[in-house]
């Protein structure tokens, strides 16, 4: 096959042995040889392609936490109270107020056949002081058809009397999650997967597989391939027969642009069946899909209130959160994955939750010593310095969520944490200092995808509204790229193929405009992503 010669101003590579090139040579996908234009002149015949001259190449942004629900949810009314964008690029205004919420929800409803539900998404209370949304605020808006908003987390939804009647939750009031008013009757909020399971049966689907669907996938694309994203994963995939055909067909077109890694939520399946499905998968996988991790959800989110935390547990006095399944079934799951070999990402929030994981760890590698099990703790949100030492000693890697810095930070600060304990979400730098290896996610679609952006909010720790927090959890800007590339691979064991520029690498890249090395670091999230390379495949942005 013939050999491509890209060329740079900067090629940043990651690899600590060349940091730094002007040239890449690119053959059969690979990387096929980085240096100076002059040391690569014993190659052979080669075509010199000059497009990125004046650019800045760095290996394609891995993404280790999102969801391919990014795809599939633009289909839904959006009610973030942040403005967002579409896959199609499109920009969708935020929601900052009850009437503003309710206003668009009859404006949707009115566009809709008579009957059909409405389902919305995006939506997030903590951000309306003294409110809690509840049936009687969506029977307001709407109360001729099923209505359901899922939380911006995903791991709370609210729904109107209809729903509540369809999905007959009215005859199950003592489930955990299902929230009552002071009648003792539910008032229409769902907390977590056993909660929200009677809604979906009566909607006729569920709406985490509509990752099965092309379009989402497709879509799911598109946005990566916007963000710099050359390697994503989709962190809880219920792997059915048609989630596995429509991955297979996805990623075997030529032109899709991104590595697809999806890790099958093992709460979908007893442990015996997830082992056997997931290894037979591991079968199934192609040079841009990747089977072989599980992912295991424990509580839920802190600003849901549905995390598990220590004492002296929520700032406000809110009660405790909860499991998504007993801790016993989670000790026990974490066990069977490991003693299978397999690879466990397990959702943990609270430190609660981190303790109880870190202790089921422990114990499966107290019976089964694994030198290099990678086993990553995601979100890890909250987590104690003694918590980060054991992490440490256990060989667990993290993958945090860097993001909710900026977009819950202030919520943290004033209401889940207080003063002190919100000075350590995402503790970056400490993880840093023990040498843990560590990633960091943007967990889309609850936050929007962009490394960059992840990046900005691992260096300067600001708050949606300006307000520094933590600083002494900062890293510098060298190190953000590292989580966002290389640090990003090893938490997914695809360091050997992605996340720096070496030979015999994927040729993955990503190229901007500007040297994120080079500008000051409150610019990271303003750089612009022109292209990515997926296989020596260019990808431009519009």
């Amino acid at each position: 096959m013939s050999i491509t010669l890209l060329c740079a101003r900067r090629i940043i590579t990651m690899d600590p042995s060349l940091p730094e090139a002007t040239h890449i040579a690119v053959q059969d996908g690979k990387v096929l040889a980085v240096g100076p234009f002059e040391e690569l002149q014993d190659l052979g015949e080669y075509r010199l392609d000059e497009r990125f001259a004046d650019k800045v190449i760095l290996p394609g942004f891995v993404e280790g936490h999102s969801h391919a629900l990014e795809g599939a949810m633009w289909q839904y009314l959006y009610l973030g109270y942040f403005p967002r964008r579409d896959p199609q690029g499109a920009a969708w205004a935020g929601v900052t107020s009850l009437a503003e919420m309710q206003q668009r929800l009859r404006q949707q409803a009115a566009r809709l056949p008579a009957d059909e539900p409405l389902i919305a998404w995006g939506f997030d209370p903590v951000y309306f002081q003294g409110m809690r949304l509840d049936r009687q605020a969506l029977d307001q808006a709407v109360n001729d058809r099923p209505l359901v908003i899922f939380h911006a987390s995903l791991h709370v939804m609210t729904v109107n009397s209809c729903m509540l009647e369809a999905a007959q939750l009215v005859r199950h009031a003592g489930i955990e999650g299902i929230m009552l008013d002071a009648d003792g009757r539910p008032n229409g909020e769902l907390q977590e997967m056993a909660a929200m399971h009677a809604v979906f049966e009566a909607l006729g689907s569920n709406l985490f597989e509509e990752v099965s669907s092309l379009s989402a996938l497709r879509a799911y694309g598109q946005v990566a391939r916007r963000a710099g994203v050359t390697t994503i994963t989709d962190l809880y995939n219920p792997l059915t027969e048609e989630g596995i055909a429509a991955l297979r067909e996805i990623t075997a077109a030529p032109d899709y642009p991104v590595r697809l890694v999806p890790a099958m939520s093992a709460l979908s399946w007893t442990a015996e069946q997830g082992i056997a499905r997931l290894q037979a998968c591991q079968q199934l996988g192609n040079d841009k899909l990747h089977f072989g991790l599980v992912k295991l959800m424990t509580d839920g989110s802190i600003q849901g209130y549905t995390a598990r935390m220590q004492w002296p547990g929520y700032h406000d006095g809110h009660p405790n959160g909860i499991w998504n399944a007993p801790p016993e079934t989670l000790r026990q799951l974490v066990q069977d994955y490991h003693q299978a070999g397999l690879q466990l990402h397990i959702h943990t929030n609270g430190d609660e939750a981190v303790e109880l994981i870190l202790d089921a760890i422990e114990d499966a590698q107290t019976l089964w010593p694994r030198p290099d099990h990678r086993h990553t703790l995601q979100h890890c949100q909250f987590i104690s310095q003694a918590q980060l030492r054991r992490a440490a000693r256990l060989g667990v890697c993290l993958n945090m969520f860097a993001n909710h810095i900026y977009y819950w930070g202030d919520i943290h600060r004033r209401r889940t944490l207080g003063f002190a304990r919100s000075r350590r979400l995402e503790p970056l730098a400490s993880a840093l200092r023990l040498n843990i290896p560590t990633a960091m996610h943007s967990d889309a679609p609850v936050t929007p995808l962009g490394p960059l952006f992840t990046a900005w909010c691992a260096v300067q720790r600001q708050t949606a509204s300006g307000a520094s927090l933590g600083r002494e959890e900062g890293i510098g800007v060298a190190d953000a790229l590292q989580m966002i590339t290389l640090g990003a691979a090893y938490t997914l064991r695809l360091d050997h193929l992605v996340g720096s520029l070496e030979v015999g690498k994927y040729a993955d890249m990503v190229v901007l405009d500007e040297d994120p090395l080079q500008i000051p670091a409150e610019r990271l999230r303003e750089l612009r992503v022109h292209a990515t390379v997926v296989g020596g495949r260019v990808h431009e942005n519009d």
